[in-house]
């Protein structure tokens, strides 16, 4: 790469070193969420939602359980303004949810924000402004005590404002692009803003720290919130908020550990949407913390409704490998992928195992509304016998033996190999029928009779070349009879017959399915599928299935094969 001289690492490490939050092995409990898709979700979108939108997207944030919701910056526009006092003025947030409102520190800006939340029973007040080096030099060009006095003053403002108007209010303070700022100087900010407020235990402060812009590995930004985590004033009346952007991919892995190294609360949006590369994606984090066995406090138990409505309304995509609510997150297309799973499903119904272990699947995609039919197992010219066998035997109830799921398999690989596609299900069982079931040409069955002595006796009837044939075979039962007649009388020669049969449970009535297996002279195995009603009749059809591809594959000479006339 060209330039590298350029960069620099513009991120502050902590005085001294703090590393606490390495001693713990994973998150135990869920932090209070605050969703900010309305505000800073809905400003990075190419055409911002609409007050009918908006309204909408409320009460979806309401069904997955948020408490939090940053609704707007009311004084930014009119819709703003106005999608918030319908939201007071309708009396559609519950008691037990709490808005949040933005603002920047200058007076008029905050006046016109606690106008817009006259009457509002609970709500949060969140004040910012940049503190960062880059902000501090290149944009507002003032010193750090002038950047501390923007704050002090915004938030005797606040306070001042929230005495004289109606409603519950509490406060919250971010020293916007955070990453950027030395932790010292960070940390003098908060803490002049917290003596100005003096929070209280019923009246808790919030102190968010915004990775404005992502700008180290994920462990300096846990060691920066530990350390203030650690030297805040009012530590026991405050919330250490946390509000990642995903500059460098990381903002999951941010989140996590800044949970770790104190904090209690997180802002983000449903699968990351926000300015450039997004915000935290709450969706991720919270199921995280599910595969782990905690509860996140969050209803993500149907994904593709969520994200059905979430497309609708943001006119974004959710990315087909989004983590969890991708299309093909739990899709296996690897031979040796869907082989495992497969394995690992069957493991699981036979040992009703407490815990969910299958290979490949971190989490069981039955709980968030995903399927198993055509999400886990997908086939393609990579897939291998194992997948191809489950999706038979989930769509269609058939359980092929292992080694015909081998033989079938190149089938459905050749096929989507030569169309260059995907095959779905319905498309995989016509492969199968056409290969394998019930296959009449050029040996076709008709019917048999049999009467049982020592030894079971088979008339079998015949059609060869549109001419019918009866033969008789004497065997140990009906289908080693009928197999004697198609070797010693048509002199079709094979040895290793291997058969199984099962009752057709899907979509099949009352029928019987059929395998059989047959080994030519060069050692090639073929193999045959019958299906009927009488379970005895799909064995002998399963039998001249296999004997007509094995008729159809190998080239006989001409005394090979000689019908022979009752």
């Amino acid at each position: 790469m060209k330039n590298i001289d350029k960069y620099s690492r513009g991120y502050f490490m902590p005085p001294v070193t703090s590393l606490k939050w390495t001693e713990k092995e994973y998150i135990n409990e869920a932090p209070t969420w605050c969703s900010v898709d309305l505000r800073d979700g809905n400003q990075a979108l190419v055409v911002p939602m609409s007050l009918e939108e908006k309204l909408e997207y409320f009460q979806i944030l309401l069904e997955v359980g948020f408490k939090e919701i940053e609704v707007g910056f009311p004084a930014a526009s009119e819709t703003e303004y106005a999608f918030l006092r319908t939201l007071i003025e309708q009396e559609l947030i519950p008691d037990d949810v709490t808005i949040q409102v933005l603002t920047q520190s200058r007076e008029h800006i905050i006046r016109k924000t606690f106008e817009a939340l006259k009457g509002v029973n609970k709500a949060v007040v969140h004040l910012y402004n940049s503190t960062s080096v880059a902000q501090r030099e290149q944009v507002f060009k003032k010193s750090e005590e002038q950047i501390i006095d923007i704050a002090v003053s915004g938030a005797k403002m606040l306070k001042k404002y929230a005495a004289e108007t109606e409603g519950n209010f509490q406060f919250q303070y971010s020293p916007e692009s955070f990453t950027g700022t030395e932790i010292e100087f960070a940390l003098d900010i908060c803490n002049r803003v917290l003596d100005i407020w003096q929070p209280k235990a019923d009246n808790k402060a919030i102190i968010n720290l915004p990775a404005t812009v992502s700008m180290s590995m994920p462990h300096v930004y846990a060691s920066q919130i530990e350390y203030m985590s650690d030297h805040l004033s009012y530590r026991d009346n405050v919330i250490l908020s946390l509000h990642p952007h995903n500059d460098r991919g990381t903002g999951v892995a941010d989140a996590e550990l800044g949970m770790l190294a104190g904090a209690q609360r997180v802002e983000g949006t449903l699968f990351g949407n926000g300015e450039r590369t997004g915000n935290v994606d709450i969706v991720t984090l919270a199921l995280n913390m599910y595969s782990h066995g905690v509860d996140p406090k969050l209803n993500f138990d149907n994904i593709p409704k969520l994200i059905s409505k979430y497309e609708t309304l943001t006119r974004m995509r959710v990315h087909e490998r989004h983590p969890y609510g991708g299309e093909l997150v739990f899709t296996a297309f690897s031979g040796s992928h869907q082989d495992a799973i497969a394995k690992g499903m069957k493991w699981r119904e036979e040992k009703e195992c407490e815990y969910w272990n299958v290979p490949y699947l971190l989490i069981d995609p039955l709980d968030i509304g995903r399927e198993y039919e055509g999400d886990i197992i997908r086939i393609n010219s990579q897939s291998g016998k194992g997948g191809i066998g489950y999706v038979l035997q989930q769509n269609f109830g058939l359980d092929l033996p292992a080694q015909m799921r081998e033989s079938f398999g190149y089938h459905v690989k050749n096929v989507s190999d030569r169309k260059h596609k995907e095959l779905l299900p319905n498309e995989i069982y016509d492969i199968f029928i056409n290969e394998y079931v019930n296959i009449n040409t050029p040996v076709e069955f008709i019917t048999y009779n049999t009467t049982v002595n020592e030894h079971y006796e088979t008339i079998v009837s015949i059609r060869m070349d549109n001419e019918e044939h009866e033969y008789v075979g004497i065997g140990n039962g009906r289908l080693d009879a009928i197999s004697n007649v198609l070797q010693k009388q048509l002199g079709i020669q094979y040895t290793d017959l291997v058969y199984k049969e099962h009752a057709l449970e899907i979509g099949s009535g009352s029928k019987a399915v059929s395998y059989v297996g047959i080994t030519s002279l060069d050692g090639t195995v073929y193999w045959g599928c019958g299906i009927d009603v009488d379970i005895m009749t799909s064995s002998v059809k399963a039998l001249f299935s296999a004997i007509n591809n094995m008729v159809s594959n190998v080239l006989l000479t001409e005394n090979e094969f000689i019908p022979v006339k009752k």
